[in-house]
């Protein structure tokens, strides 16, 4: 998600996966696929934004003239750091694509307003970047691909991870300073993967393989915290906030934690929400929206520990304290 330091002249920029988001998903119906390619699942997003005062932003695809000023989004479903991620599905913009249509809006930006006046304003950007979840749900853990053969848990992690480390260094040599990067939550327990799992309960051998992840995305912040000047990352360590509300949901004002509101079949995970599908009445007691995302509830609290937060969930300092520098 992009959010913008209150700077009148700011670009904002919004780039991740499909993981984080949820809500009220708006499906073409043209894609049968049922995912929708064009960066509109953001409702956690819109709430941080709301949160500090911030505008919404416009998708890539949407934005023009004065629009991108204030912020654009980049984001696509099914993406993922790799290029091969999600290519069974149609329309997806890999995290290489979503930089070079940054670098696109740039151009664009920078004949209208000058390089100086571009420059200073993205440097008072904070830039959301959530990406990962896809690499595992739609790579690694899915048959069509030979991943899982070639690389072990922390294998792929450093892959991943080496492949992330250049592509948010190109995005720092656009200009970009402020970031806010998402960790991955516990996959094991999404609808989607305990439809697969007869027990009824979260995979912890899908909760550990991505924890190898989570452990280099820390270490790959501090390092560009280290080595790159005036660069500022933060972390969400979203697995964090997972385990506590799966263990305390009832205390959180939940009541299920194991199907989301809209979906068919086993925990309403195995096939997500589908365009005009009637979900729960009662989708504040959800802690999943579908197959695979949030509710808006869960994100409302997750956002502000993200915004608000110590560095227990937030690192090494919450979105609020970013904001200030």
């Amino acid at each position: 998600m992009l959010l913008v330091n209150g700077a009148s002249m700011a670009i904002g920029h919004q780039i991740h996966d499909q993981s984080m988001a949820i809500g009220h998903q708006i499906h073409d119906q043209s894609m049968a696929n049922k995912h929708q390619i064009n960066a509109k699942h953001t409702n956690n997003h819109r709430l941080n934004a709301e949160l500090l005062g911030l505008p919404l932003i416009p998708a890539y695809s949407e934005a023009s003239g004065a629009q991108v000023l204030h912020g654009v989004n980049y984001a696509s479903a099914t993406t993922g750091i790799l290029d091969i991620t999600g290519r069974n599905f149609v329309g997806r913009v890999p995290f290489d694509q979503q930089i070079r249509n940054f670098q696109n809006t740039l151009d664009q930006v920078t004949d209208n307003l000058g390089a100086s006046d571009v420059s200073n304003a993205i440097a008072r950007c904070i830039f959301f970047v959530g990406m990962g979840s896809n690499d595992y749900l739609n790579n690694y853990l899915r048959p069509n691909y030979n991943t899982k053969n070639q690389y072990n848990a922390q294998q792929y992690a450093d892959l991943l991870v080496s492949e992330y480390s250049r592509q948010l260094t190109t995005l720092y040599n656009l200009g970009e300073r402020k970031f806010v990067l998402a960790g991955l939550g516990r996959m094991g327990c999404i609808p989607s993967i305990l439809a697969q799992n007869q027990m009824d309960r979260c995979s912890e051998e899908v909760n550990q393989l991505v924890m190898p992840f989570n452990a280099n995305v820390k270490t790959m912040i501090n390092n560009l915290n280290a080595n790159l000047p005036g660069a500022r990352f933060t972390f969400i360590d979203i697995a964090r906030m997972f385990e506590d509300l799966l263990t305390n949901y009832r205390s959180y004002g939940f009541s299920v934690i194991d199907r989301g509101c809209c979906g068919i079949g086993r925990n309403g995970g195995q096939i997500t929400c589908l365009p005009f599908q009637t979900p729960c009445a009662n989708r504040e007691q959800y802690v999943f929206w579908d197959a695979f995302h949030p509710t808006e509830a869960v994100n409302i609290m997750f956002g502000r520990k993200a915004l608000y937060g110590d560095q227990s969930v937030v690192y090494p300092m919450n979105i609020q304290q970013l904001t200030s520098l």
